[in-house]
Formats: structure tokens, C-alpha cells, sequence
């Protein structure tokens, strides 16, 4: 049942939008088709599917390292978007030019990530902040950080003064596989740190450690696993692979840093993970289907003429209803007399 709640979640989310879907006048039926086959009836359209899927992927796998060990990460969008400023600053102003400069870009923005996953762990094991808080409220400052940056510092001279950073060379980026479509190699290395995130929470001694802590607080303590270092590293994988993320999007399909450089992976990423039953292969199929439902919610938007926060809807309530299986599932209802 810990696998087939989301099954169950999505078709609750399903069943509950169709009253709110008559209110705006639409067919559920046929917004449905829109909403979650129309974007994936076209090579175009799977193209874009897999890339929107791909930093929700990269993300989910991080923080659900530090989910299971109940270390509660939700500032992924502030180190998304430092990883990206990192990498792009890297690529526009040091390495122009150099073979070396898409990997130096990578470790940059995965550094980057990782320092400012940094702040709230030092904060939560030195003055027990609660890192929920910190790093979230981290993410206005990481994106003022951005704006100040695209609008002063780093602004394209050639941008016509929009709020944008000069485009990366063509030796930053990562090339598309197919002509025509922007998918590229990031997916692959995406790929890449599922198996090994799989690899290490499953078989890893440290992993297991992490594990245990979330499950067995006590247990953990009984057994020496250091406190410390579980919060520590818990923030920084998340952060690390964020940061990366940010680098994938800035170096592929963007090309350069802009004020919308995400639309909320960082948050979207926490329903993936829990979509994912905070599994790395789980946050696969998390991360595609909420990468369809950003792209149908794209697609309803311009064929219905309807507002774009009907995507953001049906995320929360996928997460509601998820949430609430969860509850069935880990607890039993009981009908008491008084």
C-alpha cells in the first residue's frame, strides 16, 4: 500500500478537481486528456517532459536522503538557484573558452549548493535552530542575491537592460542529443546519481546510519551514530545535488541566468520525494509525473485560456491526498463508544 498510495492519491486528486474544473466552466474529461496526455503526444513534447523532469529528479534524490533521517531541508530552491549563479559566473567570467569548463561548471555549482546548505547546518548543530525554517527563509535571500546580480553585476551589456546575465559560450553548455530538441546529457547523469544514491542508502553503512536515525532516534543514539553528522550531511547531499541541478538547467536548456531561472523546482521537488515514498527510483516516477503536470498545466493554460496556478493546484492536492493515505496506511481507525 506504501507504493499504491500515490496511485490512490492521483486518482482522488483526479476525482475531487472535476467539481472545481465545472466551476471554471471546463470538461473534466476532456481537460484531463489535455492536461496529462496532449503534452506527450508529440517528440517535442516528451523531449521537454524529460527535461523538466530531470532537476525535479536530481533534487527529489537529495532531500529524500535527509527526509528519511528526519532532517527537514526545504530551502532546495535557494540552493538550486546559488548553484546556477556559481556555475554561470564560472562560465561567463573565468573558464571562456576551456575544454575543462562544463565540469569545472558541474563541481562549482554542486560546491555551491553544498556551502549554502551549509548555513542552516551549522546554525541547527550549533545554536539548534530549526533548519525548516532557516532554510527556507534562505531561499528570499538566494533569490535577491539573483535579482541583485541580473540587474547590476553580472547584467548582459547587450541585454537591452532586461534583467539577464550575457549567454554562456557554446563550450558551457550541455549539447542537445537530437537536433531540434533540447534534451541532453544531463538526464543521463541524472540517471547517474539515482543508482548511486540508491547504492549508498540501501547498502551503505552511512546510509543505513542516516536511515536509522530517522526510524529509531534512540536506537541511534545507543548505537553512537553521531547526531551531528547526520544533520550535516543530510543538508549537504541536498544541497549538493540542488546546486547541481541548477547548474544542469543554467547550462542546458536556459543558457543563461534570468530572475525566473526556476519555476519552483525547489518545492515541487519535496512532492516528488514523497511521491517517491522517499525512495531514489520512487523520485523517478514522482519527478515524471510532476514534470507532466507542470507541462499540462502549460498546455491547458493556452488551450483553455485558464490560469496557470491550476497546475500549482493540482500539486497540492496530490500532496494532500498523499499525505492522507500516509496517515491510513502507518495508523489504524478505530470507532470508540464513549
Amino acid at each position: 500500500m506504501r507504493w499504491g498510495a500515490p496511485l490512490l492519491a492521483l486518482a482522488l486528486t483526479l476525482l475531487v478537481s472535476a467539481p472545481l474544473l465545472l466551476a471554471l466552466g471546463l470538461e473534466p474529461l476532456a481537460t484531463y486528456r489535455i492536461f496529462l496526455l496532449e503534452p506527450l503526444s508529440t517528440a517535442n513534447g516528451i523531449s521537454e517532459w524529460l527535461l523538466k523532469a530531470s532537476p525535479l529528479i536530481l533534487i527529489a534524490v537529495g532531500l529524500s536522503v535527509g527526509f528519511r533521517a528526519n532532517v527537514w531541508n526545504i530551502g532546495a530552491e535557494g540552493m538550486f538557484t546559488m548553484g546556477a549563479i556559481a556555475s554561470v559566473w564560472l562560465g561567463l567570467y573565468v573558464g571562456a573558452g576551456h575544454a575543462w569548463l562544463l565540469p569545472a561548471m558541474l563541481v562549482a555549482g554542486t560546491l555551491a549548493g553544498a556551502a549554502w546548505a551549509a548555513i542552516p547546518a551549522f546554525l541547527k548543530t550549533h545554536a539548534n535552530t530549526s533548519e525548516i525554517l532557516v532554510s527556507l527563509m534562505l531561499n528570499y535571500v538566494a533569490a535577491l542575491i539573483l535579482a541583485w546580480l541580473v540587474n547590476g553585476p553580472m547584467q548582459d551589456p547587450d541585454g537591452m537592460n532586461y534583467p539577464q546575465s550575457a549567454p554562456l559560450d557554446a563550450a558551457a553548455m550541455f549539447t542537445p542529443l537530437h537536433a531540434g530538441l533540447r534534451i541532453n546529457a544531463s538526464l543521463g547523469l541524472t540517471l547517474l546519481i539515482v543508482a548511486a544514491a540508491g547504492v549508498f542508502l540501501a547498502r551503505g553503512f552511512i546510509g543505513f546510519q542516516m536511515r536509522v536515525s530517522g526510524d529509531a532516534p534512540a536506537a541511534a543514539r545507543y548505537a553512537g551514530f553521531g547526531e551531528r553528522r547526520v544533520v550535516w550531511l543530510s543538508l549537504l547531499l541536498s544541497g549538493a545535488t540542488a546546486g547541481l541541478a541548477g547548474t544542469m538547467e543554467a547550462a542546458g536548456p536556459l543558457g543563461q541566468l534570468s530572475p525566473s531561472l526556476s519555476p519552483g523546482y525547489g518545492f515541487a521537488a519535496i512532492i516528488v520525494a514523497f511521491v517517491g515514498r522517499l525512495n531514489p527510483w520512487g523520485c523517478v516516477l514522482g519527478g515524471l509525473l510532476l514534470s507532466l503536470l507542470y507541462l499540462g498545466g502549460e498546455a491547458v493554460q493556452m488551450t483553455l485560456n485558464v490560469p496557470a496556478a491550476l497546475a500549482r493546484g493540482f500539486q497540492g492536492l496530490l500532496l494532500f491526498f498523499l499525505l492522507a493515505a500516509d496517515v491510513l496506511i502507518l495508523y489504524r481507525v478505530r470507532l470508540r463508544a464513549h
